[in-house]
C-alpha cells in the first residue's frame, strides 16, 4: 500500500488500474498529450453546456411570452365582457328594440360643449344644428346644456325633457355624443375654457374655416348660444337631412314626458278627432307684444308695466292697433273662435288648448268655449297627481303639449313662435298632416269688416275659407330670400330635402308674418 501510494503520487496522470498492473513507463511526449486533450474536451463539453443553457434560456423567453400574450388577451376579453355588462346595464334593453346602428369610427379633432338657449322649440332645433355641425367638423359633442336663465326660469336639463340614452345611441353612427368631456379635458376646462357664439345663419364653409381651426387649437370649445346658427338654404342635402333625422327620430321626449303624452292622446282618442289649438294668449306673449285688442285698461297699465320691467326688453312704446291691422299681433280668443267656425270646423269636436295660463281667464275664453263646447287643457283631462312632477318646469309642460300638438287631427297655431314653426315642420315629415296656418292680416281685416256689419256670415266665411285654401299645411316650396334669413322660411318649419317627393308643390311661403316670442 505505501509503495501504492507512492507510486500513485510519482504518477498523477495514471489511472488507478494501470498502478495496479505494475510499474508503469512514461512514454515520451505521452503526457503532453493527454493534457491536451483532456483540455480540448472539457473546451467542448463547456462549448456545449453554454450552448444548451442559452437553447434553454430562449425556450424560456419564448414561452414566457406566449404566456403573456395569453394572459393579456384574456384579460381583453374580461375588459370587454365587463364593458358590455356595463354598458348593458346603462341602457336597458327595453330602450333599445332594435340593433344599435354601429358606431361610427373617425379621427376626433377635438370637443364641442354648448349652452342652447330660449324656450323648449329654440333650443330643440339648436340642438339639431349642433349635432350636424359636430358631425361634420368630426368632433365629439358633450350633451348640450338647457337654458336655465331665460324668462321661464326653468332649471331643467337635456336628460329632464329628452331620452339622453336613445339620442346617444341613435345617432352613433354619425357623432360621437358624450354626457360629460373626459377628465383630462374636465380638468383643462376647469381652469379655462374657449367660449364664443357662433355668427347665426352661417353655412358649413363658416364651420370649417373658422370654427374647426379653433377647436383644434384649443381641443375644447364652448358655444354660448345655439339658436338659429346655420342657415336655412344653401346647404348641401346631407347636412339638411341629417338636421331633420336629429329632429324628428333622435330627440325622444324623456320616458316620464313621453308616457304621461301618449297618455293624453289616448283619452282624448277615446272621444274622437281632436284640434289642438296653439293660443298663444298668456300674459308674457300679450305684455311683450303690445297687443292688448280686447283688454280693459287695468290690464293694459298691467301689461304695460311688466313690458317696462325687464331691461332686455327693447321696444317699450307699441302702437297696438297699427301691429294687430299689420296682422303681428297673435290671435284672440274671440277672433279665433270666429275663424274656426267661418272655416267650417265641427263645433262638436274636441279642443285641446295647448298653452299656459290665458291671459284673462274664463272672462276671455267665454266666446270660444260657447262657440266649441268640449274645450280641454292637459289640466282638466289628468288629475292633479299626474301633473305634479312637471309643474314648475315650463319647458316639461310645453314638452307634453308638443307631442299632443304633433299627434292631433288638426293643428292651430293662432301665433307663429318657435313652438307652431317647429310643430308645423314636425307634421310635414309625418306626411303633411292638416296644420291651419292663419293669415292673421286676412283674419283681422275680415273679423273688422264683420263685426262692423259690413258682410254677411256667408260672406265672412267664404272669403275665410278662400283665404286659407292652401294654407294647410300642403307642400310648398321654402321660400328663399337671399341675404335676409330672418325674412326667408325658417327650415324647421318646411324641411324640404327630407320630405316625401310631390308633384308641383306650390311656390312660397305659407306664413310670412314674423311674430315676436320672448
Amino acid at each position: 500500500m505505501r509503495e501504492l501510494k507512492k507510486l500513485r503520487m510519482s504518477y498523477p496522470g495514471a489511472s488507478f488500474e494501470e498502478a495496479e498492473c505494475g510499474e508503469v513507463k512514461e512514454k515520451p511526449g505521452y503526457g503532453k498529450m493527454r493534457l491536451k486533450y483532456i483540455t480540448t474536451v472539457k473546451a467542448e463539453k463547456l462549448k456545449s453546456l453554454i450552448l444548451s443553457r442559452i437553447r434553454v434560456a430562449r425556450l424560456k423567453l419564448w414561452v414566457t411570452r406566449a404566456l403573456t400574450m395569453m394572459l393579456l388577451w384574456a384579460i381583453a376579453m374580461q375588459l370587454k365582457s365587463l364593458g358590455e355588462a356595463v354598458s348593458s346595464a346603462r341602457t336597458p334593453k327595453s330602450t333599445f328594440p332594435f340593433p344599435l346602428p354601429p358606431e361610427r369610427v373617425y379621427e376626433n379633432n377635438g370637443y364641442l360643449m354648448v349652452s342652447s338657449n330660449g324656450g323648449l322649440n329654440q333650443m330643440r332645433s339648436g340642438i339639431c344644428d349642433m349635432v350636424t355641425v359636430a358631425r361634420f367638423l368630426n368632433v365629439t359633442l358633450i350633451v348640450p346644456e338647457l337654458d336655465n336663465t331665460s324668462f321661464w326660469n326653468d332649471y331643467s336639463q337635456f336628460a329632464d325633457i329628452f331620452d339622453v340614452e336613445y339620442f346617444i345611441a341613435s345617432l352613433r353612427d354619425e357623432v360621437r355624443i358624450l354626457k360629460e368631456l373626459p377628465p383630462a379635458q374636465k380638468k383643462k376646462v376647469a381652469e379655462s375654457v374657449f367660449s364664443m357664439p357662433p355668427i347665426s345663419w352661417s353655412n358649413m364653409t363658416y364651420y370649417y374655416t373658422v370654427i374647426l381651426p379653433r377647436i383644434q387649437t384649443h381641443e375644447v370649445v364652448h358655444f354660448q348660444k345655439t339658436d338659429a346658427r346655420l342657415a336655412n338654404n344653401g346647404l348641401p342635402d346631407d347636412v339638411q337631412k341629417l338636421r331633420c333625422r336629429v329632429n324628428y327620430e333622435a330627440l325622444r321626449f324623456a320616458p316620464p314626458i313621453q308616457a304621461l303624452a301618449e297618455k293624453i292622446v289616448r283619452i282624448l282618442r277615446e272621444k274622437g278627432p281632436f284640434l289642438v289649438l296653439h293660443l298663444r294668449y298668456e300674459m308674457d306673449m300679450i305684455a311683450f307684444s303690445g297687443c292688448n285688442e280686447g283688454c280693459n285698461e287695468e290690464e293694459i297699465d298691467e301689461l304695460t308695466k311688466m313690458r317696462y320691467a325687464y331691461p332686455w326688453w327693447k321696444e317699450k312704446v307699441i302702437d297696438s292697433e297699427k301691429k294687430r291691422l299689420a296682422g303681428l299681433c297673435p290671435l284672440t280668443p274671440e277672433e279665433t273662435a270666429l275663424t274656426l267656425k267661418a272655416l267650417g270646423i265641427d263645433r262638436n269636436i274636441q279642443v285641446y288648448i295647448a298653452a299656459g295660463d290665458i291671459y284673462g281667464g274664463e272672462r276671455r275664453l267665454a266666446t270660444l268655449r260657447a262657440a266649441y263646447p268640449n274645450l280641454v287643457k292637459k289640466e282638466t283631462l289628468l288629475p292633479p297627481s299626474d301633473l305634479d312632477p312637471f309643474r314648475n318646469h315650463s319647458n316639461q309642460m310645453a314638452a307634453l303639449d308638443y307631442y299632443v300638438a304633433v299627434e292631433s287631427d288638426i293643428f292651430v297655431p293662432t301665433n307663429g313662435g318657435n313652438m307652431a314653426k317647429v310643430v308645423e315642420g314636425h307634421r310635414r315629415y309625418l306626411g303633411f298632416k292638416e296644420t291651419i296656418l292663419l293669415d292673421r292680416k286676412a283674419i283681422v281685416d275680415l273679423v273688422d269688416l264683420f263685426r262692423a256689419g259690413s258682410i254677411s256670415w256667408e260672406e265672412f266665411s267664404s272669403e275665410m275659407k278662400e283665404a286659407h285654401a292652401d294654407r294647410m299645411g300642403n307642400p310648398v316650396t321654402r321660400l328663399v330670400i337671399p341675404g335676409k334669413p330672418k325674412e326667408e322660411d325658417y327650415f324647421y318649419t318646411n324641411p324640404e330635402e327630407c320630405l316625401a317627393r310631390v308633384d308641383e308643390p306650390q311656390v312660397g311661403s305659407d306664413d310670412q308674418q314674423h311674430d315676436v316670442e320672448p
